[in-house]
């Protein structure tokens, strides 16, 4: 049960990108024993929400980049409310490989404007060195090197590997190298709910991951490449919250 806490002010556009940027490093050893599915293209279509209203749009898009490698991108930007005031928009976009059905990262970048202010981040995975780096907007403390394990991923990832996992009924623990440095996410199944896309009300598999006062919340649909629903909650009140519409 949360805690009762006291009320909070009005959330700012810099709230607004900080829960942005904490969904999708949310924001992976034990992915490199399980074979990956047959990876297909996609464009899915998301609803941003924030603290309740809807704030904005995404899009998730899974393209190949040829000789088994993808690229996987999403991109947020808000169209109403304070996140159009702000002119809040982020993307982030990573390309990986598939080497005996495994899934490693090889490049990532995300980026962010707000207001009058903006960042750049860059990360580049060099599994023969078996270490990464990021440089741009970073804190000499966070641009590594992070050693590198068989199986690791980057957070983009990790939207890519539930969906696939919970499906397979594989284990949902990963280790992330993400931001400089590399981090444990575990996550678990909390049973059943119905999700609605595009109209159409479909059961979803909620799974949970808990870090403090912050929880990341995803549903997933079997059959979808990419979970239905991503909800960022900090100190037990909604933050940002990515709901498909549709995919293509």
């Amino acid at each position: 049960m949360p805690v009762a806490h006291a009320a909070h002010p009005k959330p700012s556009a810099f709230h607004w990108r900080s829960a942005g940027m904490r969904l999708v490093f949310a924001a992976t050893a034990l992915l490199a024993a399980a074979p990956a599915l047959a990876l297909e293209a996609f464009t899915a279509h998301y609803e941003a929400w924030y603290e309740g209203a809807r704030q904005g749009n995404g899009v998730m898009r899974l393209a190949s980049a040829g000789d088994n490698r993808w690229t996987y991108s999403l991109d947020v930007r808000g169209t109403s409310g304070i996140a159009a005031i702000a002119g809040a928009d982020l993307s982030q976009s990573t390309t990986f490989e598939v080497v005996d059905g495994k899934w490693r990262p090889l490049s990532g970048s995300d980026s962010s404007k707000m207001l009058f202010k903006s960042s750049t981040r860059k990360a580049q995975y060099d599994w023969k060195r078996g270490e990464a780096r990021w440089t741009g907007d970073v804190k000499p403390e966070r641009a590594g090197p992070v050693k590198l394990r068989a199986g690791d991923l980057d957070a983009m990832m990790l939207n890519l590997a539930l969906a696939r996992d919970v499906a397979a009924g594989n284990s949902l623990s990963y280790r992330l190298v993400e931001n400089g440095r590399a981090r444990a996410h575990d996550y678990k199944v909390e049973g059943t709910e119905t999700v609605t896309i595009d109209g159409r009300k479909q059961q979803a598999t909620k799974v949970v991951r808990s870090d403090g006062d912050k929880q990341t919340i995803a549903w997933i649909v079997k059959g979808l490449p990419v979970p239905a629903r991503i909800l960022q909650r900090d100190d037990g009140r909604d933050e940002l919250d990515l709901r498909l519409k549709s995919i293509d």
